[in-house]
């Protein structure tokens, strides 16, 4: 029987914590057919399988010639072996963030994609969060933004540091954001309960003069997920989870109050932006399964190279800082390639 070319075959590898909300997303896709799952913990993977109907396999490589997306949502030192295995067969893949460990592995996977035609797309997900979206077209010359990614300790993940885990997240909103080039970046952080750094908090000067803080722990009770941002006209405040945007602008209206003869000044109002409101993660996946059927239909599909590198470079020098105890460094115009110590 000849395939409907219009369909979408999909598959996940890793079927951890992650891969279990790839999964659900794919299953509730209309034209995207949820051919598999894929993880070297077969008990695991039957029972996804089982829950979703779906082929279970105990190797990625098994998905090649059987999808046309994956997601991978494997441990970050797999992630290298799996996207090239898949990339290779011209299958298009989402890399749960960080892309890699190191940059130059993160170099390859990109030049894989352009060379196979087959699109690679990195688990920034706060990059479709609608109240990011929004934010994106009132940001205007920021003086100040103060990141808070904050929330309780998660023993799955302990080989990742926070700043990888969590910050990075930040990093790449807030490179992206302030739109120049990083000068200097102080940064400090603590283990707390795992080998790695728990708890980090991050100073970085730009060129354009703007001042951004981003703190992230993951040894907070109260899960927080805040970014405001400080411009000449407005106080900004973005709450991820609620994809909620508040803008705070000075008011000049006096008032009296007649019968007590009180004059009133209002400080400021509020505005509050509308947002669309949807799943960030639907919204990641759906934008690789379209970038994939541009390639199915011969259109150029532009990559997110240059931010991805940019906001991996920024998390893997602070989290060195931290490891080796390094408070500050400074970048020279050859960043996102490099950085030396204050």
């Amino acid at each position: 029987m000849k395939r409907n070319t219009e369909r979408v075959r999909a598959g996940v590898v890793g079927t951890g914590h992650m891969g279990q909300y790839h999964v659900l997303v794919y299953a509730e896709l209309r034209d995207v057919d949820l051919v598999g799952v894929a993880d070297i913990d077969s008990a695991r993977a039957g029972a996804v399988a089982q829950h979703y109907d779906t082929g279970v396999f105990a190797d990625h490589r098994d998905l090649i010639g059987r999808v046309d997306v994956a997601s991978i949502a494997v441990p970050t030192e797999q992630h290298f072996h799996v996207a090239r295995d898949l990339l290779e067969a011209g299958i298009s893949v989402l890399v749960e963030k960080p892309i890699t460990p190191t940059l130059e592995e993160a170099r390859q996977l990109y030049e894989i994609s352009r060379r196979t035609g087959a699109v690679i797309h990195v688990g920034h997900v706060e990059r479709f969060n609608g109240a990011v979206q929004a934010l994106r077209e009132i940001v205007d010359r920021p003086i100040l933004v103060e990141s808070r990614r904050l929330g309780p300790f998660s023993p799955r993940v302990q080989k990742d540091s926070v700043v990888i885990d969590l910050m990075i997240h930040d990093i790449d909103i807030v490179l992206a954001l302030v739109n120049g080039r990083p000068l200097r970046l102080t940064a400090a952080g603590a283990s707390i309960h795992s080998e790695v750094a728990d708890v980090a908090a991050v100073q970085i000067w730009f060129d354009t003069g703007t001042i951004a803080t981003i703190t992230a722990s993951r040894v907070t009770e109260e899960k927080i997920r805040t970014l405001a941002i400080t411009q000449p006209d407005a106080y900004i405040v973005l709450d991820y989870t609620d994809q909620d945007v508040q803008i705070h602008r000075r008011a000049a209206q006096e008032y009296t109050l007649n019968r007590e003869s009180i004059r009133y000044r209002q400080a400021s109002f509020i505005e509050h932006l509308r947002v669309h409101k949807e799943n960030p993660l639907k919204l990641e996946i759906l934008h690789l399964i379209r970038e994939h059927q541009r390639l199915r239909r011969g259109e150029a599909v532009p990559l997110a190279e240059a931010e991805d590198l940019r906001s991996l470079a920024m998390s893997l020098e602070i989290d060195a800082m931290i490891r080796d105890g390094r408070g500050e460094a400074t970048f020279g115009p050859d960043f996102p390639w490099g950085a030396r110590s204050a």
